[in-house]
């Protein structure tokens, strides 16, 4: 996986700070003044084939951003980006540039491990390890070395912030894998977050579960959002509308179609292919 960085493909024009930076946006995109994480002029490619053409995004601090779209439009591979897990694709490429708290993630001295402490991430599918339920959420803490403190107060923090503490306390020996789909999931977040992460990514975390699993995700995400900015991939916008404070549309080709605060782009979208995907006329 290589990065190519070069400055001549961004959008923006940086001036001092006397002036103004000017920026090429998409249509419906604001510049954000809290945002964590911001990327120009980013392209992911697959071998030969494009997934993202020239991203700009910037995405809010301790706010849901919901990213949807049909399907392979390129809204994981942003996701995946940010905290360079497409590194793990070998004919991955990235052009551009992902800012995360104005530092590049993919220059040269970024450690993606390093990055990934800080942004951790939840898959579509749970993946609780074959351990017990304390052991599933202690595991970030001992591998980074921050178990040296009261790791059961931290183990049971993260249970609680995930929405399961109250199911699971008095099991926490019992094996992750005994739980349900939807406390699987939970207690993947809670794994996620056990490390005190800034960012928690989330690809699809409802996708595979029943209405009422889906329905308690819902809620846990937007409990989230006061101590975590969100980064959440959705195919149900009706999801999206509900939990997210922003919503970034990505159509087919890999292009940011608008970006905007979500209210705006479900009532009054600027791009008449968004709202032809939102009213459901293609998608």
């Amino acid at each position: 996986m290589t990065a190519n960085r070069g400055q001549g493909a961004t959008t923006e024009t940086r001036t001092d700070s006397s002036t103004e930076s000017v920026t090429e946006r998409v249509a419906g995109s604001p510049g954000v003044d809290d945002a964590v994480i911001e990327s120009r002029d980013l392209k992911v490619f697959y071998g030969d084939d494009q997934a993202l053409q020239g991203i700009d995004m910037e995405i809010p601090e301790k706010q849901v951003t919901a990213l949807i779209g049909p399907s392979g439009c390129g809204k994981s591979t942003y996701l995946r980006s940010i905290n360079r897990m497409n590194d793990l694709i070998d004919v991955a490429r990235v052009e551009g540039d992902l800012y995360f708290h104005g530092k590049n993630v993919y220059d040269d001295d970024v450690d993606p491990v390093a990055l990934r402490r800080k942004v951790g991430m939840v898959f579509q599918k749970p993946n609780p390890f074959p351990k017990s339920i304390f052991d599933n959420v202690a595991y970030g803490l001992r591998v980074q070395g921050k178990d040296d403190g009261d790791v059961e107060g931290k183990v049971r923090q993260a249970l609680e912030r995930a929405a399961l503490l109250d199911e699971v306390e008095d099991q926490l020996d019992s094996s992750g894998l005994d739980l349900s789909g939807g406390q699987q999931q939970r207690l993947c977040i809670a794994r996620a977050i056990a490390t005190d992460p800034e960012v928690v990514l989330m690809d699809e975390p409802a996708s595979a579960l029943d209405p009422v699993a889906t329905s308690k995700i819902e809620d846990l995400v937007e409990e989230l959002s006061r101590n975590y900015t969100v980064v959440i991939v959705t195919h149900n916008m009706q999801q999206a509308a509900r939990i997210s404070d922003k919503t970034a549309v990505f159509l087919t080709g890999g292009h940011l179609a608008e970006f905007d605060d979500t209210s705006k782009i479900f009532e009054n979208p600027e791009s008449q292919r968004v709202e032809d995907y939102i009213t459901g006329k293609f998608g």
